[in-house]
């Protein structure tokens, strides 16, 4: 079977040629190829530098199929991704032509058009991916007018969470993150794993407001001294426009702060064996992360928003803790809480996560695709 994927997904050239893409959706695609005998990406090829979270497809079978960056907050942006619609829908249309079936992962700008096109044009046997917060209240209007169109229409969507109300064709999936390699090393982390002072703290993904590093900093600077001295290292993994900002914050702080950059995932997973706790105060639009599943694996309870399925994940005072409502004294709060917690209660949180992760391997999400596509 051979298998269109639609999508937004970074990629670049590197200086030998090879195309690259953002990690993540690459290592997913790469593992798909376990199961298709050709696999055609449809995405964007940005003509920069590659950050290092980018990784090259691992198989021959897999073909990128490129097109123009489109997409944005403006309204600029939202007029390019219109004018881009003609040569998207011809390049899709020839690409499905080679293949049985498709994947269209959403929310992206392109979706809006695509998801009509595909259900009113195409005959072939496919499925949609979407990604962000389908439960959000007062999503954007791209979000919401896809989320509108993908309940309305009868191919499968694959979502994140279980939510009242769900259509039948709506079903509910973990992202997957973790290879078996990835559950086995992470065991290993997780029974070595102790809150002994002094303890260190860590984010990953876009360093930008809505995302909750401002929060970060801001709570960790108000800390008092006594707690100030049992905090060893926050490293905050990622990058973006306001990094500048970010650093400016911790300028001169008590705390030890880290702006790691972009990074490969085996640096990433470094850096959530050596920390004890994830924080991501976040209030964009997030399906489940996919950083907090692989930290939790490698041993770090999170310290998360109660938004989307987040909270269908992670209990409260169980495996890990929720801030509610979001704000910088909450933030605060939880984090005074982690720094106080015992051995005992610290491990056994840490061992509780063994069954969530497991969901959130590539073999079983593979798994699950077989059967999506053998219904």
């Amino acid at each position: 079977m051979k298998l269109a994927i639609i999508s937004h997904t970074e990629h670049y050239k590197l200086a030998d040629g090879t195309i690259v893409g953002w990690g993540p959706t690459i290592t997913e695609i790469n593992f798909l190829a376990q199961i298709f005998d050709e696999i055609y990406h449809i995405a964007m090829f940005h003509d920069v530098e590659a950050p290092d979270s980018s990784l090259p497809y691992i198989s021959d079978k897999i073909k990128f199929v490129p097109i123009k960056p489109s997409g944005g907050h403006s309204v600029l942006d939202k007029i390019k991704v219109a004018l881009s619609a003609p040569k998207v829908v011809k390049t899709v249309n020839s690409v499905l032509k080679k293949t049985d079936c498709f994947q269209l992962r959403a929310p992206t700008g392109i979706g809006v058009f695509l998801i009509p096109y595909l259900t009113l044009f195409s005959k072939k046997k496919g499925w949609y991916k979407y990604a962000g917060n389908w439960n959000q209240e007062s999503p954007p209007l791209g979000y919401a007018l896809q989320r509108f169109m993908l309940k309305h229409q009868s191919r499968k969507v694959t979502i994140n969470g279980s939510w009242p109300n769900q259509k039948t064709h709506c079903l509910s999936f973990e992202n997957p993150c973790l290879t078996e390699s990835d559950l086995k090393n992470g065991s290993k982390v997780r029974s070595a794993k102790s809150n002994n002072v002094p303890i260190n703290f860590c984010y990953a993904g876009r360093l930008e407001r809505e995302k909750g590093v401002e929060r970060i900093i801001k709570a960790f600077n108000c800390l008092d001294e006594e707690m100030s001295n049992k905090v060893g290292t926050v490293h905050l993994v990622g990058n973006g426009s306001e990094i500048e900002y970010f650093k400016s914050l911790s300028t001169n702080s008590k705390i030890d702060f880290i702006f790691h950059g972009f990074l490969p995932t085996d640096k990433l997973f470094k850096v959530y064996e050596k920390s004890h706790f994830f924080i991501m105060p976040t209030t964009a639009s997030e399906g489940f992360p996919k950083v907090i599943a692989e930290a939790m694996n490698f041993g770090c309870l999170p310290i998360v928003s109660n938004i989307s399925s987040i909270g269908q994940y992670v209990k409260d005072g169980e495996n890990g803790f929720l801030i509610t409502p979001i704000n910088e004294g909450n933030v605060l709060k939880v984090i005074t809480k982690t720094l106080l917690m015992s051995f005992d209660s610290y491990t056994q949180m840490v061992e509780s996560n063994t069954e969530n992760v497991r969901k959130f391997s590539y073999l079983y999400y593979i798994e699950r695709i077989k059967m999506l596509l053998g219904e």
